[in-house]
């Protein structure tokens, strides 16, 4: 499986950004993509996820009613928006994906099988 995040960058406190995960190489199709963040100094964190194929979601309450997470099922796409941005939530955002979830969580780090490089976010004025 391959996972690639993309959309990151520089970003006024109250702005938006959208940032983008690309999927590849599943071998079922069950399974759930989240994404993750990691601010300096911070451990890496739990922020969205979705059940790929019932479209299930499940926020960080950090970040609800700011974020969205959604997919484009035939680009095979993950997208999470960012709105509202505040400087705290600077850090580099990960997509990761964990195939056939069965009873694991989609806020553990350690429940997922697969992880895409980062992007990051900056939020500053």
């Amino acid at each position: 499986v391959q996972l690639q995040a993309s959309g990151g960058g520089l970003v006024q406190p109250g702005g938006s950004l959208r940032l983008s995960c690309t999927a590849s190489g599943f071998t079922s199709n069950s399974y759930t993509i989240g994404w993750f963040r990691q601010a300096p100094g911070k451990e890496r964190e739990f922020v969205a996820g979705i059940r790929w194929s019932v479209g299930n979601t499940g926020y960080a309450d950090s970040v609800k009613g700011r974020f969205t997470i959604s997919r484009d099922m035939a680009e095979n796409t993950l997208y999470l928006q960012l709105d509202s941005l505040k400087p705290e939530d600077t850090a580099v955002y990960f997509c990761a994906a964990q195939e056939n979830p069965g009873g694991r969580t989609w806020y553990r780090t350690g429940d997922y099988d697969y992880w895409g490089q980062g992007t990051l976010v900056t939020v500053s004025s």
